[in-house]
Parts: structure tokens; sequence; C-alpha cells
């Protein structure tokens, strides 16, 4: 995946990534309202061996940038009946609170409509309501809600809520979208997708949703509602 929008750019994790990903899954900043507030300690080289793996039937790890710096990350997971979750992190605090979150969540909800998803799923703490304002917004689904479902680093229980999209939802409250017009979405001759665009207001909360699989029998999801 390389999918681009102004100065921003939604592509494919490498090998050359591993590093900055280490960084920001390391954190305990970074990373304390995914439940772990002592970071993951995890290195380079794990990461490297689980995106090898990577492939678009399966799941991809993905880079986001802007003007070509590596302010965040994405994923998604390919499930039966083409059903997809998705995570969304932006990592670089000199990045977060511009809505920036809620362009290229945009983007990748596209994209992966016109992959062949028939529906985008995720799940989210219950005490973000203002993301769950924001998926509802793009025309996310509240479809049920977990109590004390599951335990953070420290051992302290949350809940969460879960969220559905189709193409039909989401083009519903984006009168722009083109989900089903794949031969209008080609590459200019700069390399940029013709996008969709959203319009944003300065109104309009971005969010963070983080997606971590430390290995392939485990796997968590969190939507992340500040800073962004």
């Amino acid at each position: 995946m390389n999918i681009k929008y102004n100065q921003l750019c939604i592509r494919n994790a490498e090998k050359k990534d591993c590093e900055q990903l280490a960084v920001w899954w390391n954190d305990g900043t970074v990373m304390a309202h995914a439940g772990f507030p002592n970071g993951l300690g995890t290195s380079a080289a794990e990461i490297e061996k689980q995106i090898a793996d990577d492939s678009d039937e399966t799941r991809r790890r993905l880079i986001i940038e802007y003007n070509d710096v590596r302010i965040g990350e994405m994923s998604f997971y390919v499930f039966e009946n083409h059903r997809y979750e998705i995570g969304i992190k932006i990592c670089e605090s000199d990045y977060q609170e511009k809505g920036i979150g809620r362009v290229v969540l945009s983007m990748l909800i596209e994209e992966l409509f016109r992959m062949g998803a028939n529906v985008i799923f995720l799940d989210t703490n219950l005490k973000n309501t203002r993301a769950q304002h924001v998926y509802e917004k793009l025309g996310f689904r509240k479809t049920a809600v977990h109590y004390n479902s599951w335990k953070n680093q420290l051992g302290e229980m949350e809940s969460s809520v879960d969220y559905e999209l189709t193409a039909d939802e989401f083009c519903n409250l984006n009168r722009n979208c083109k989900i089903n017009e794949r031969d209008e979405c080609k590459e200019s001759s700069m390399g940029e997708r013709s996008m969709v665009s959203l319009t944003l207001s300065k109104k309009e909360m971005g969010f963070h949703l983080v997606r971590f699989m430390p290995d392939r029998t485990c796997s968590f999801l969190f939507l992340l509602i500040n800073d962004l």
C-alpha cells in the first residue's frame, strides 16, 4: 500500500522502519493509553520478523508520513468474509491535535473498501467517549459493549466498545465517497493517488487507534483519543 493525500502518505512498513517502531512501542508515554505504561519491551529484530509475514491477504503494518517524516503507524488485519480490523496511532507529539488521525483513517478506510473489504471493524475503550463520537461521524455503528473485559498492564480492569462500518455506511456520511469507482482512482505523474477529500473542521477531534500483535495468538486493539 502506498496512498497519498497532500503532505500525508500511508505506506507499507519496511525493514528500515523497525527501529522507529521499536522506539514507539517501548515508550511508556506513547503506549500508556493502550494499556502499556511500561512499554512493550520489544526489539527491532522481533518487529522485523513480524512484518516479514505481512501481505494484503492477511495483515499489514503501515507507516504514516507527513512531508516524508514518520509520525505514526496503522495496520489492518484480514478475517473471514472480507472483514478487516484496523488500527491507527499518531506517535509523534508534534503531529497530534491536528486532525491528522481523522484524515489518514478516512484514507485507509476508503482504500480497504476498494480492496474488497465488506466490513471494517474495531473496538475502543469505553472511557473514550470523544473517540466514539469520531467513529460515529465516520459512519461506524456500535455493535456491543464489553464491561470489565480486559486488564491493562497494571492489572486494572477496562471496558470496551465494538464498532463496525460498511461501505454504504461510510459513503452515506461522506458524500464525496467514490469507493466503487475504482477506475477513477489512479496514480498521478507525481505518484499521488487521486484520493477523495474529506473536509475537516478544526473542531473535529482526531484520534489514536493502537493495534498491537506481539505474536500470532494474542492481540490488543484500543482506541486512544488523547492529544491528536
